[in-house]
């Protein structure tokens, strides 16, 4: 279809006509119709045969180096048609193209800095066909650059190197200056040249003072332009020259760099060299150096230039100064004798030549530095180890001399022993070689003493043991002499090591003593290193695991007697004592005691064997009284008698207690014991009466006892003594106490008979 509804019903009314003829010229209309209204849109389309040319919009001023911007407008723009428009100059373009109801157009804009060339050139937009390679349409415009003035200068007759006393003609052309040039000055060296505002610049005669470089400068609206630097080389002879050191005054053996200075155009292609107004040989450049320079190098130097134009002249000289630390610089002592220890030096700093002068001296003593401007050192009271001195004369540098060896006389220093072997520590029995020492002696020549604890010993440098002894022990020193005085060593303390030995048993406070006392056992030894360990023996031979060095018997006995012996241990062995007696005397108390129960002792025997016989006597009587009784129907007791009893305590159940005067006249009783299950428990009452806890059922318990209102003599209270008139003897008897039953018409006591 040649007509073509590209947009939409609601907001988009695009109409294509492709391809679009001359006959399409005229009005089209757009009609819109709503549900309440309606109305028309006219466009005037205008159909040209030929394509539309473009046109160029230019700024209002276009000025050298600012960047500005031109665009290239085409009404035209159809969406299937590619539209390109180009330009003349080689510059990247933008083109954009823009379609709305108020505007149809394509546009190009071209960014880019005008230089002043480009000033009256033509600038042209085409509208390129690129399918048939052909321009459709093109427009045109001038450029109208702004820019300072652009100036040349041309040098006359011969150019810009001229000779001294020619003559020159600068003359300054505008190339270009957009708008017009109102005013035109000259410049030297960037200053501006008074009274020369013309085109014309001309220089006669030409000086050497006129060399250096000339410009034109012009003026417009715009600003100022200058032309290019032409440099005017004027050429003449070698001026007066002069020397120039660099480095001046020189340090003996730096290096020295001397320049001749000689104006002259062009330069200087010869040098002469003067030392002294004598020619340098061999020296024919500009500069001149000397690598280590000496003392005989200083003076005045001069120089002569020569160019292409001729021979300058000697100007100005120069003078070389070389300066060196002081030379041959000697310390040299003043004492007229050979310095000992104690005495005061003098010493003095000498030298030969300085520059510049000496300013100040420098000593070193005893490796210290000290800055004094005496020439003249004095050393109060020298030690005897002093050490060399060396003094130095400065100016701005300093020179040492060498060292002078004071060479102190003195008596031997650090004397001393030394233990030459063993190495390590001594035992009894090893050979020992002790040698003595010394760091320093002046003179040299020495003799050696040895002195132990203070006792002279021998001569001779070495002191040897073969086989050396805990008596060797002790103090050892020696002593060094020289024909200044003499030197002894520190004590070197000897010791020896050894097992125990020499033991024995000390017994404090003696040997004898009485029981009850204190007795102290002390095992004393010689032993070196010190005992571990001690241990106690007796008299049999018998360890008392006792281990400390004194063995205490607090309180001594009688057993304590005997031999005692001590074993004592160190590190180097064990040793044994001989044995130590100790004897233990008894007390007077124990000789009193021990008489008395030998005495009770005997007594006790005849009084035993005397109640024996009489025992045993009475003891046949009570038998056959027994055997008198056993023959009735009761049974018969003796009491024998006691020493007073207090109270009776309750005994066994079956016991009864029975009171027995024995001490004194009252009441005693004596304990019945019957067999189990015969009598009931018995009471006792607080009058000291037995009676029973009640009747037994099978049989009658009545208790027959008898009363003592007499002390008696007798054993036995119912035993008849042997003798009729005494009058103590009284028995009781309790009837019917035998085994089995009782006659059933005896329930009391029988009979008591009391004599009196």
């Amino acid at each position: 279809m040649r007509v073509q509804f590209l947009g939409n019903e609601r907001v988009n009314c695009t109409l294509r006509i492709n391809p679009v003829s001359k006959e399409d010229n005229g009005w089209l209309g757009i009609r819109v119709n709503t549900k309440t209204d309606k109305w028309m849109e006219k466009i005037n389309l205008n159909v040209s045969k030929t394509p539309l040319p473009p046109h160029i919009q230019l700024p209002p001023e276009i000025q050298e180096s600012q960047e500005v911007t031109l665009t290239c407008l085409l009404n035209f723009s159809c969406p299937g048609f590619p539209i390109q428009l180009k330009w003349s100059l080689q510059e990247p373009a933008v083109t954009l193209t823009s379609l709305s109801t108020k505007t149809v157009s394509t546009q190009s804009k071209l960014t880019f800095r005008p230089q002043w060339t480009h000033h009256g050139k033509n600038l042209t937009c085409q509208l390129w066909d690129h399918k048939a390679e052909r321009v459709l349409s093109e427009d045109t415009v001038c450029l109208d650059v702004k820019h300072v003035p652009k100036l040349k200068i041309e040098v006359s007759p011969g150019g810009a190197n001229v000779t001294e006393g020619e003559s020159v003609i600068m003359t300054c052309q505008v190339i270009s200056s957009n708008p017009e040039y109102r005013r035109i000055t000259w410049l030297k060296d960037g200053n501006t040249l008074q009274e020369q505002e013309t085109f014309t610049l001309t220089l006669s005669p030409v000086t050497k003072m006129m060399s250096g470089k000339y410009q034109c400068e012009a003026f417009n609206d715009v600003g100022s332009g200058q032309s290019d630097g032409v440099v005017l080389q004027v050429y003449y002879a070698p001026e007066p020259s002069r020397v120039e050191i660099l480095s001046s005054p020189a340090k003996e053996r730096n290096r020295v760099e001397m320049t001749c200075v000689s104006l002259a155009n062009p330069p200087p292609t010869n040098y002469t060299w003067y030392h002294n107004d004598r020619e340098v040989p061999g020296i024919t450049g500009k500069d001149f150096q000397i690598p280590a320079v000496l003392i005989g190098h200083a003076g005045s130097y001069s120089c002569l230039a020569q160019n292409s134009l001729g021979l300058g002249q000697v100007g100005q000289k120069a003078e070389l100064d070389v300066q060196y630390p002081p030379k041959e610089v000697t310390a040299v002592i003043q004492n007229p004798t050979r310095i000992r220890e104690g005495d005061n030096v003098t010493v003095s700093c000498n030298y030969n030549s300085s520059n510049p002068r000496v300013s100040r001296y420098e000593w070193n003593v005893q490796g210290s530095r000290n800055k004094v401007f005496s020439e003249v050192l004095v050393i109060q009271k020298v030690s005897w180890d002093a050490r060399p001195i060396a003094c130095a004369a400065c100016n701005q540098w300093c020179s040492w001399a060498p060292s002078v060896n004071l060479d102190v006389q003195h008596a031997p220093k650090d004397v001393r022993v030394q233990q030459t072997s063993p190495s390590s520590e001594i035992h009894s029995g090893h050979r020992v070689l002790l040698g003595c020492n010394f760091s320093s002696s002046r003179p040299r020549d020495v003799r050696f003493f040895w002195k132990k604890n203070g006792i002279f010993l021998k001569e001779g440098r070495e002191l040897s043991f073969d086989s050396i002894s805990p008596e060797d022990a002790g103090n050892y020193n020696c002593l060094v002499n020289n024909s200044v005085g003499q030197t002894t060593s520190e004590a070197k303390m000897l010791r020896v090591l050894y097992a125990p030995r020499m033991l024995r048993v000390a017994i404090s406070p003696k040997d004898e003593v009485i029981e009850g006392k204190k007795a102290v056992l002390t095992c004393e030894s010689d032993a070196n290193p010190p005992i571990l360990q001690y241990a106690w023996f007796d008299w049999n031979n018998q360890n008392l695991r006792h281990y400390d060095q004194m063995l205490r018997l607090d309180p001594v006995k009688v057993q304590h007697s005997g031999a005692y012996r001590c074993q004592a241990t160190n590190r180097l062995g064990t040793g044994q004592s001989p044995p130590g007696t100790l004897t233990v005397y008894y007390s007077p108390e124990t000789i009193g005691r021990r008489v008395a129960v030998g005495v009770g002792f005997c007594l006790a025997t005849l009084l035993l064997a005397f109640w024996g016989v009489k025992l045993q006597r009475s003891w046949k009587r009570i038998r056959s009284q027994q055997g008198l009784q056993e023959n009735s129907s009761g049974q018969s007791f003796f009491v024998r008698n006691k020493k007073i009893r207090r109270v009776p305590v309750s005994e066994d159940p079956h016991s009864l207690g029975c009171y027995n005067p024995v001490m004194e006249d009252a009441i005693s009783y004596a304990t019945l014991r019957f067999p189990v299950g015969e009598t009931n428990t018995p009471r006792t009452r607080d009058a000291g009466t037995l009676e029973a806890e009640g009747p037994s059922p099978n049989r009658d318990d009545t208790v027959t006892y008898s009363v003592l209102q007499k002390r008696r003599v007798g054993d036995y209270e119912n035993v008849v003594p042997e003798n009729v008139e005494d009058e103590g003897i009284h028995y009781s008897e309790l009837v019917h106490l035998g085994v089995g039953e009782r006659p059933l018409g005896q329930e009391a006591v029988e009979y008591v008979t009391l004599k009196h």
